[in-house]
């Protein structure tokens, strides 16, 4: 079954994602956690080079005398709220368990070597095999809704993974905070992107409806559009 997908993003006017460049500084940068626990998700999802921001170990050694089976494993069951990383092929030393209180979930390919997963499991990291050698995500999202009984998904970024998603035709609200800041730059992430091999794949989208428009003060808005995909351009496209 196929969870409740939620796109959250905070971005300035021409659609930038790092705060930190933003002019006037300071727009409305406190908004983002506060709506991520509005939206009550049982987890949340980021790509890779979100998530080795918040790493604080080394990567694992290159090799183990530990051989272990491609299944799903994991440290914890019982957690409120997961946080749920896309690494593909084990780049991420963690060094912890969790984020902000939210253990950790990898998602995996097969390709990844064993002694990733010796390291995964000596600290305690749960993870999860989604493809051979590229993460399926809707393969992920089901697996999160049968092991974990995720029922609602937050979607939070870089724009790689949420472009992914989105090209997977599996987002099915957008919710943006809106800042009245400007990026103007060349160099920084927007909401929505993709790796090169993936520039000319276009999303299943058949229809945006903007369901509310929240004024946060300040001049920080919160968009929240509902999403139509279309399974038959999905699959064709696929």
């Amino acid at each position: 079954m196929k969870p409740y997908v939620i796109c959250l993003m905070h971005a300035s006017l021409d659609g930038r994602t790092h705060p930190s460049r933003w002019r006037p500084k300071g727009a409305g940068t406190d908004w983002f956690e506060k709506i991520h626990d509005r939206l009550g998700g049982d987890a949340w999802v980021i790509g890779r080079v979100t998530g080795s921001e918040f790493a604080k170990g080394k990567p694992y050694p290159e090799t183990s005398g530990e051989k272990f089976p491609r299944e799903n494993w994991f440290a914890r069951r019982d957690a409120d709220t997961y946080g749920v990383v896309l690494d593909a092929h084990g780049k991420i030393g963690w060094g912890r368990s969790d984020i902000g209180g939210d253990p950790i979930v990898v998602v995996l390919t097969e390709s990844v070597p064993d002694s990733h997963l010796a390291g995964l499991r000596g600290e305690g990291v749960s993870y999860i095999f989604a493809g051979k050698s590229e993460i399926d995500l809707a393969m992920t999202v089901e697996i999160l809704n049968r092991e974990l009984g995720v029922r609602r998904l937050l979607v939070e970024g870089g724009g790689v993974a949420n472009g992914a998603f989105l090209r997977a035709g599996l987002i099915d609200e957008f919710n943006l905070i809106l800042s009245p800041a400007i990026d103007g730059a060349r160099g920084a992430p927007f909401v929505f992107d993709s790796t090169e091999a993936d520039s000319d794949k276009r999303a299943p989208l058949s229809a945006m409806t903007l369901e509310s428009t929240q004024d946060l003060g300040g001049g920080v808005l919160l968009l929240r559009y509902l999403i139509q995909n279309d399974p038959a351009r999905h699959l064709q496209h696929a």
